[in-house]
């Protein structure tokens, strides 16, 4: 099936995780391995749709360095169309990251000075209008500057287009809060979505409602295992992800989700069917050591499909 055109606009930095052998030792040294890989919200999204189908191009700040030269082949090596920003005199963007042994977050550190240079005046370039000209579906995350969402999404809504949003984290997903009704979805977990409504219902059916009191008409919140929502104007869904033997790395699970699911929506499928296919793309990217699984395709995402439930249709 064709894919659609997505401009991807966001993070695409170097990602370093290490990962902790053992049992965790607060304020000790801990034995354990390192990671470098590319990695951003935005870039890891944009990996995930190239490799199931869709035309994908790549706008975000880079460094001239070897952490730049890194996201550059992580591109390529992706089919994504890379379209950098490049300021030779400063550096790549960077997130440091400690795993616990089973896969979760202990802290992280972010670099990400260098998305402050993506102003507002950027989108007035020639060939940022021409990329919005030609896109089906834009997608941004909140490591861009408040303004500068708040022009990408003007921008969308001037020229018709569907605009989507990866929330990055409870300090950042307040950068869209002025422009929360223009958005077709916003992805996020469950404490960026407190951020924005102030409340933390145990009821999963609870938070479109939240949700959209704060402003929001459509989006997805992840609750680990406890399920999936996604609500949009014509109802909300859940889905229970699948229990997975194999954990390799919860980094970039949500990033594959919001893939997965923006891939099926754009080819029409309503919000349970596509919740299904986010679900089933994060599981294939839990199984990974990596952020963006290399086995990540439409065959695979089909096979995992088989994994995941129906969704349950919220009153």
């Amino acid at each position: 099936m064709t894919g659609s055109r997505i401009l991807v606009l966001g993070g695409a930095h170097v990602d370093r995780r290490g990962r902790i052998a053992g049992e965790t030792a607060p304020g000790a040294s801990n034995p354990g391995t390192w990671f470098v890989e590319a990695g951003g919200g935005a870039f890891n999204a944009a990996r995930n749709l190239a490799r199931l189908g869709h035309r994908v191009r790549l706008v975000s700040p880079r460094g001239g360095d070897a952490d730049g030269d890194i996201v550059t082949a992580a591109a390529e090596a992706a089919g994504v169309e890379d379209t950098p920003f490049v300021f030779l005199d400063r550096a790549t963007p960077s997130y440091t990251a400690i795993i616990e042994r089973d896969g979760n977050l202990v802290v992280a550190l972010a670099d990400m000075e260098l998305y402050r240079l993506f102003s507002p005046r950027r989108l007035q370039q020639r060939a940022m209008r021409e990329a919005m000209a030609e896109a089906d579906i834009i997608l941004t995350d909140a490591n861009l500057p408040a303004e500068t969402l708040a022009a990408i999404a003007r921008a969308a809504t001037s020229s018709r287009l569907p605009l989507a949003g990866i929330a990055i984290s409870p300090a950042k997903v307040v950068r869209f809060r002025e422009n929360l009704s223009t958005l077709a979805f916003l992805f996020m977990n469950e404490a960026e979505a407190r951020t924005l409504t102030g409340a933390s219902p145990e009821d999963p059916a609870d938070w479109p409602k939240a949700l959209r009191e704060a402003g929001l008409s459509a989006g997805v919140v992840t609750r680990g295992g406890r399920g999936v929502v996604a609500f949009d104007g014509t109802g909300a869904a859940l889905v229970v992800p699948p229990d997975i033997p194999a954990l390799g790395d919860v980094t970039g699970a949500g990033d594959s989700l919001a893939s997965g699911f923006l891939s099926a929506w754009a080819r029409g499928a309503g919000i349970g069917e596509a919740l299904r296919h986010g679900v089933a793309a994060a599981a294939i990217t839990v199984r990974s050591p990596l952020a963006v699984a290399e086995e990540m395709s439409e065959e695979a995402l089909a096979g995992a499909l088989f994994l995941v439930p129906k969704a349950e249709i919220l009153s």
